[in-house]
């Protein structure tokens, strides 16, 4: 049952975290949706701009219709990730969304808010929710790069002046994460200071967390000894989510961290066998492991075993 993050927010908030996802094809979706299902949470399925380049959105949305249908127990939101204002008003006309997400993080401050109004007023219109970002993550994600030299933490009182200039519904907030691989240096931690200080100004308004992949250990040294070269990736501390969540963090976004396990799960496949051609032996163990991923994840956020309560809450 496809829901807005609006919904998921005011059952989440100050409680636990809804894990976002990111889909690109069918086996993703399969695996994100058994996951959910096994460890009872809901969850929010991110559609980025890549992945609707990828084969065609119009694939992406009947795949996610198909596995509403397969699994209808499941209780979701369907979001844009990281989209540029055209990219927004596209998804806003679809009809399909439960939300989009204004990224112009990277514009000066004015301007930056400026946009984030237009395409709010579009989406409530329409009745959809608006996720924008302030401060600027660093790292490599699809079509965003942004040097760790001009990667900035969010501003708690800028924060609060963008919210009441634009009407988002949430903000990504920059806290020490980074998008992609190679997040950190050393000893790994979210600036929690910041956190609670965009709490205290902003008490029940939904934040989000980006770029937020643990990058398991484990995941790495089998990609490298099956012929990766992945070198000192580190990830998020997957101990600061529920603390995070506590501060009013609702969303956070896991992507890297699939890739991963596709990766993993495909390199040691052909490894092991490499005179089989068929893709869908590695697609069936891809699903089953990105499936125990999902679940393992959703339990770290707190969201597993909330499906019940979240279902009464709706009225459904």
């Amino acid at each position: 049952m496809i829901v807005t993050t609006a919904q998921l927010f005011k059952h989440a908030y100050g409680k636990y975290a809804v894990g976002a996802y990111n889909i690109n094809n069918a086996e993703q979706a399969m695996g994100l949706f058994r996951g959910c299902i096994q460890s009872k949470a809901p969850f929010i399925i991110q559609i980025s701009k890549g992945a609707r380049k990828y084969t065609d959105k119009k694939m992406l949305e009947a795949i996610i219709r198909a596995a509403d249908q397969i699994f209808p127990e499941a209780i979701f939101a369907v979001h844009l990730d990281h989209g540029d204002e055209e990219t927004c008003y596209d998804c806003i006309k679809s009809g399909f969304y439960s939300s989009v997400m204004i990224d112009a993080s990277h514009e000066p401050y004015d301007q930056n808010v400026a946009i984030t109004k237009r395409v709010v007023e579009a989406a409530h219109k329409a009745g959809l929710s608006v996720e924008a970002e302030l401060g600027m993550l660093g790292g490599v994600e699809e079509d965003i790069k942004v040097e760790d030299g001009h990667a900035t933490l969010t501003n708690p009182a800028e924060a609060q002046d963008f919210v009441q200039k634009t009407g988002c519904d949430s903000l990504a907030c920059a806290i020490g994460t980074s998008h992609g691989a190679y997040k950190f240096k050393g000893r790994q931690s979210l600036h929690f200071d910041v956190l609670k200080k965009i709490q205290q100004l902003m008490p029940g308004f939904p934040l989000v967390m980006h770029g937020s992949s643990s990058v398991p250990q484990d995941e790495v040294k089998r990609i490298n000894a099956a012929g990766g070269t992945l070198g000192s990736a580190v990830g998020v501390d997957v101990n600061e989510y529920l603390p995070a969540a506590k501060l009013g963090v609702t969303k956070i976004n896991i992507d890297t961290d699939g890739r991963l396990v596709w990766t993993r799960v495909h390199r040691e496949f052909f490894r092991d066998k490499s005179g089989e051609f068929d893709f869908r032996p590695p697609g069936k163990i891809f699903m089953e492991e990105y499936a125990k991923f999902i679940a393992s994840r959703n339990v770290l956020l707190g969201s597993a075993n909330q499906l019940d309560d979240l279902r009464k809450s709706l009225g459904k």
